[in-house]
């Protein structure tokens, strides 16, 4: 496949390509799914759950940013608003050997909002310019910003153009945009990924008004060619939701966005290669549901697919359960399927 345009702009930003990325999304992109993820794709950004300052710098740092370095290109998520916190945990994110370290400006949940994170940061656009500063000074990992097109009460153009000036002025080049608003009350976080309209075109006019900035498009991207349609107007897209449920989607990226083979050729092969990660994590005491839960819908849509994610359903739990039970399950699918055809 030839490169396009916005492929082309693309390479002249730092660090990884974001043509084609997969959303943070808290409990789902874990180190399992991402490992999963990997096998399907050897191009897309992945990037991690968000993850909080506080729970960095008290916590349990090295279980917080722990991951295989296959799972690489590799961005880390943080949660924050304090600059000289996001600093400390920008270094963190270098010292660990992540590609990208990203602040979290979108997360409508009322637990983070009453900590000044995520989404009702974007009323606050001096802040935000004030920590990607110190987070820039503080690693030479690039610096981006997830966030929303806006917040209600403050969900003009003007607005999102004024948030985009002083952040951009700060040094951050990057800026991964989910098409709707957060409605900060009254809106659970789920309702906040639906209720809210798309406004595509919104994304599409920033890259007009900001040619020089890296516009990534984000939310409720379900098929390569939305995709494809998005990359005219934009220089990279983002699937989260569609990128879990239906993971062989990711097996066409690479083929798809970057004209390289894909690394694996069926489903079936996809899951044996994570054979020897998964009996490493059982080995290390990890719980099997832990594992298989990011599995399920691998097999979506493939006859044996129902009976595939109903073994591991009732047997995954069981005490001592263990990689048979994902040998089990893998039996019931009958069909492999060629990379070649993922979703389009």
């Amino acid at each position: 496949m030839s490169a396009t345009p916005a492929l082309d702009a693309a390479r002249q930003y730092p660090g990884p390509s974001r043509r084609f990325c997969v959303a943070p999304m808290l409990d789902w992109t874990t180190p399992h799914f991402r490992y999963l993820a990997r096998i399907l794709s050897r191009r897309a950004l992945l990037y991690t759950e968000m993850v909080t300052t506080g729970a960095l710098i008290h916590g349990d740092t090295e279980r917080f940013l722990r991951h295989d370095p296959c799972e690489y290109p590799l961005a880390l998520q943080l949660g924050g608003s304090d600059p000289g916190e996001l600093a400390h945990c920008a270094k963190l994110a270098e010292q660990f050997g992540f590609d990208e370290v990203n602040l979290n400006v979108g997360c409508p949940s009322d637990r983070v909002q009453n900590n000044m994170i995520g989404a009702c940061l974007m009323g606050h656009p001096d802040k935000v310019a004030e920590a990607v500063a110190a987070m820039i000074a503080a690693t030479t990992l690039p610096v981006t910003v997830k966030h929303r097109i806006g917040i209600n009460g403050r969900e003009s153009w003007d607005e999102l153009c004024e948030f985009i000036d002083k952040v951009s002025a700060a040094g951050c080049r990057t800026f991964i945009v989910h098409a709707r608003i957060a409605i900060l009350e009254g809106l659970s976080p789920k309702e906040n990924r639906d209720i809210p309209p798309l406004k595509y075109d919104w994304v599409y006019r920033l890259k007009e008004r900001y040619p020089h900035l890296e516009i990534i498009i984000n939310g409720g991207i379900k098929t390569f060619g939305e995709c494809h349609e998005h990359l005219r107007h934009t220089d990279g897209v983002m699937l989260g939701r569609e990128a879990y449920h239906n993971p062989w989607l990711l097996a066409g990226v690479d083929t798809e966005f970057f004209g390289e083979p894909a690394p694996v050729a069926d489903r079936h092969e996809a899951l044996k290669a994570m054979f020897p990660f998964i009996q490493q994590e059982l080995e290390r005491g990890v719980y099997l549901t832990h594992i298989s839960r990011h599995i399920m819908g691998l097999f979506h849509g493939m006859p044996g697919g129902r009976q595939f994610r109903r073994h591991i359903s009732e047997n995954a739990h069981k005490p001592g359960s263990g990689l048979e039970v994902i040998q089990a399950a893998l039996a019931k699918v009958r069909v492999p399927e060629p990379a070649t055809v993922a979703e389009s």
